[in-house]
């Protein structure tokens, strides 16, 4: 059954991806065209494209930077290397770089522009509570997200939300120096309006999109592995020792945490604006797919 209902979810993630960035695309064209026309689009494309385009050919730098991950040699973490090694042929990848992060809170990671260019990092935390089923489960999400390309995709939707935050700031701008023309384009209230409620509505989608590609790394880890219980098991620990032994929050982890198998804060944002799926509804997909449950509809 783990094939048939990771096909089924593989359609319905990739759709929903497909169709929220489109929602995020539309969004930047309709603000641009209305807020500065062509010019305004041009210019925030242009600023959007620069910064995105750094942190994607320097974005696995930065995550191992913010957790102080070290890289791994065979000889000093042989059981991590044979199972990602094993996972990786078996997804037909290079093996990629490993890294342990010296933090006590069990989480992990995949980073890097593409498969040849990619890291894997676990934390001594998640060492520590996850026995090698677990592990193996965990680390087979963390190769599908490679494989999925899930950073080329985080890259072009934090591409488009940026472009939303900067044609926000332009009609903030506006708003305050009066640039509005209620004749041929927008008025005062309606920049304010935008750039009150445009990032809010980038920050919702992005968030959506994260969400969508964890849940189809769930579904392709588990495919790959061959195992999905071993991964719903593993998230069942994670969320119950992160909230013992949580991350503080800080703004050098930014970019490791949005890339993290599980929410690594106590607490965590509001539902609709986490990048990571409720434990709860990752368990009962991962026991659906394992034949326990029937599959959900969402």
């Amino acid at each position: 059954m783990t094939g048939h209902v990771a096909s089924r979810w593989a359609r319905i993630n990739g759709l929903k991806t497909a169709m929220l960035l489109g929602l995020l695309s539309a969004l930047i064209i309709l603000a641009g065209q209305a807020l500065g026309g062509s010019t305004g689009l041009v210019f925030a494309g242009f600023i959007a494209i620069a910064i995105n385009a750094t942190a994607y050919f320097y974005s696995d730098k930065l995550a191992l930077r913010a957790m102080r991950a070290q890289e791994v040699t065979p000889a000093e973490a042989p059981r991590l290397h044979a199972i990602v090694a094993e996972l990786a042929a078996a997804r037909g990848m290079p093996m990629p770089r490993l890294y342990i992060s010296p933090t006590a809170a069990p989480n992990a990671f995949a980073t890097g522009r593409n498969p040849e260019n990619a890291a894997v990092c676990c934390t001594t935390g998640i060492l520590e509570i996850l026995d090698e089923r677990e592990l193996r489960g965990v680390l087979a999400h963390e190769i599908s997200h490679v494989g999925n390309r899930d950073i080329l995709i985080a890259t072009v939707a934090a591409g488009l939300a940026s472009m939303v935050m900067i044609v926000a700031n332009i009609a903030q701008l506006g708003a305050m120096f009066g640039f509005g023309r209620d004749d041929d384009g927008p008025g005062i209230v309606e920049m304010l309006l935008f750039a009150l409620l445009g990032p809010v509505a980038a920050g919702l989608i992005q968030a959506a999109i994260s969400r969508s590609r964890e849940y189809q790394a769930d579904a392709s880890g588990a495919e790959l592995s061959g195992d999905p219980l071993a991964l719903a098991s593993a998230l069942r620990k994670i969320e119950v020792a992160v909230h013992a032994r949580p991350l503080a929050p800080s703004t050098q982890l930014a970019p490791a945490s949005a890339l993290m198998i599980a929410n690594p804060f106590a607490g965590g944002a509001m539902r609709l604006f986490s990048t990571h799926p409720a434990t709860a509804d990752r368990v009962e997909r991962l026991e659906a797919m394992a034949g326990l449950r029937q599959p959900a509809g969402r």
